[in-house]
Parts: structure tokens; sequence; C-alpha cells
């Protein structure tokens, strides 16, 4: 429900014409798919049905593409970050007044290359593009999740049972050369490395630009700082509930003599699970955008709910009242009433 907050907040501030936004709905996406798909597929794994192979298979890969999605939507709000701080749309040229054609050709050639690119890349970087690049994340994180379909699986479980069922467990139908050699460390380790050093580098300029600026620049760079920052936090809590079960399967992996605890496992589980809740909390203290439509949202509940309230109290308990006389008086309903004041007849 908080990924649907997040979703729901983003669209009412008319924020997804924004790349990173556009991103950001992808990345809620991926969250809310944890909760409503992955978490029960999960349940179901860990409770050993009898399934088919290729059943229990195919339910193994889908609890694989939200992260992989997660990793490749973060990659790319980094890389936009990126873009934005090493391009800023604001630059100002001062051409001196007595300038010979040389250097006023010089300064115009500089003028294409260090200003113009930027509004190229602005006007290029729509919504259209900004949801292509969320599909492409999410097709790319689908191939990556299901290469065990197509021959990646573990095939000494397939050959030890002789019939169509197997206890479906995620462990006996994914192999561990998957989990570690592709999955921590090829697509998960590369792109921490490459966010890390991007962030790392938006910092620095965005330090480095904060003397000597202009109003209206400095501005723009205290948003740009404020919003990297808070992505550095999503990025960094990712890292931190999802590094666990990543080391957990080294272990197993590299030292099968080492008898991890089941406990340590279930709680490594809950714990990248658990990523998927924090995110709108953090996007709720940290993005002033999202914070203000929650807050209408806020404000338009409890307004319904005190309306709502207040015409109950309102409602009358009975179709009596008395006048000021203290004399009773009835009210007679327009369908029926004529036929109330009327005498019986014998």
């Amino acid at each position: 429900m908080g990924n649907v907050l997040v979703i729901w907040a983003v669209w009412k501030s008319g924020a997804l014409n924004k790349p990173t936004f556009c991103l950001i709905v992808s990345l809620a996406v991926a969250d809310f798919l944890v909760g409503a798909v992955a978490i029960p597929l999960a349940v179901i794994v860990d409770i050993h049905v009898k399934i088919p192979f290729y059943a229990c298979l195919f339910m193994s890969c889908v609890l694989i593409v939200p992260q992989q999605a997660s990793v490749l939507t973060l990659l790319a709000i980094a890389v936009d970050r990126f873009l934005r701080v090493r391009i800023p749309f604001g630059c100002v040229l001062i051409v001196p007044q007595q300038a010979s054609v040389l250097t006023l050709l010089a300064i115009a050639v500089d003028r294409f290359l260090r200003v113009r690119i930027p509004f190229r890349y602005k006007s290029t970087v729509t919504r259209r593009r900004s949801w292509f690049l969320a599909a492409v994340c999410w097709i790319l994180a689908s191939v990556l999740g299901f290469l065990p379909m197509f021959g990646w699986y573990n095939h000494d479980t397939l050959a030890r049972y002789n019939s169509t069922s197997i206890d479906c467990q995620f462990i006996a139908v994914i192999p561990g050369t998957y989990l570690t050699h592709f999955i921590f460390e090829g697509c998960f380790l590369p792109p921490l490395a490459i966010m890390i050093a991007l962030y790392c580098y938006i910092f620095f300029k965005i330090r480095s630009r904060r003397a000597g600026l202009a109003s209206e620049t400095g501005t723009y760079t205290q948003k740009e700082y404020k919003l990297a920052s808070s992505l550095v936090l999503v990025l960094a809590l990712f890292v931190v509930c999802w590094l666990p079960l990543h080391m957990i399967q080294c272990i197993m992996y590299y030292n099968q003599n080492i008898n991890v605890p089941s406990i340590a496992l279930y709680f490594g589980i809950l714990l990248c699970h658990a990523n998927s809740m924090v995110n709108p909390v953090v996007y709720a203290f940290r993005i002033p955008k999202i914070k203000q439509e929650y807050r209408k949202i806020w404000r338009r509940v409890t307004s319904q709910q005190q309306q709502a309230d207040t015409n109950s109290s309102r409602t009358p308990a009975s179709n009596t009242t008395d006048s000021h006389d203290g004399r009773r008086n009835d009210k007679i309903s327009p369908q029926g009433g004529a036929n109330d004041m009327t005498p019986e007849k014998n």
C-alpha cells in the first residue's frame, strides 16, 4: 500500500514528465510486486509443495526479477542524476566588448560545446523516452531473472526425481553458480560500484559549484544535492537489506561444510523483503514533491472522515420533533401521509 501511495503521489504531483520520478515509479512498482507477488510465491516455495519441476523453477525465477529490476532502475537513476550534474542546464557566457574574430569564434565554439549539449539533453529526455528507459530495465531484468528457464537450472534435482513432481525448494532448482557468480558477482557488485562512483562524482561536483554561484543556479544546485542525497539513502538501504542474503548464499556456495543456521537465512530473506516497505517512508521524509502530495492525501482523507462524522451526528434519531411550545409534531411521509390521516371504513 505504501508503494501504491508513492505511485499515486507522483502522478498527482505531475512529476511523471521528469525522468527521475518516472524511474522512482518503476522502483515503486518493483517494490509493490515484491509484496504482492514475490512474497506469496516465496511462502509457497518454502512450504515444500509437490509441483512439477518447471513450475517450481518458474516461480523461483519470478522471485529474482523484482530484485534485478530494482538494481537496474537504481543504476538508471544514478546515470540520470550524473548527466544532469555533469551537463548543467544553465551556463552564463560573458563576452568581452573588444575581441578579435578568432576570439569570438572560439567563444562561439565553446558556447556550442558547453551550452547547446545540455539543452539538447533536456529536450531529448522526454516523458516517453523515460518510460522507454524504465521498460528497458524491466525487459532486461526479466531476461536476467528467467535465464534458469533456458537451461541454467539444477540438473541434478531433475535427474534425481523420477516422477514429474518434486518438493519445491528455491535452492533445489536454482543452482549456486547462478546465484553467486551471475546474480551477486555479475549483476549486483558491478552496478553497485558504478553507482557509488557516480554519486561520489555528483556530490563532489555539486560542492565545488556552491561557491560563487548566482541565486537561481545555487537554488538549482541545492535541489540537485537534496534529491541526490535522498536517492543515495535509498541505494544505501537497498544494499544493507540485500547484502546479508547474498553473503549467506556465498558462504553456502564456497564452503559447503559450514552449516548456516536457518534463522540467519530467514532473517536475510525477511530483511530483503522489508526493503520494499522502507522506500515509501524515505520518499515521504526526503523528497519534497512526494511529501507534499502525501500531506494533501492525508488532509483529504481526514477531512472526508470529519465530514462523515459530522453528517452522522446531524442525522435525526426519529421522525418526531418538538416545537418551541412543547407540543409534539408528527412528520407525514408524502406517499402514505394522506391515507394515514383518513378514518377507517367499516
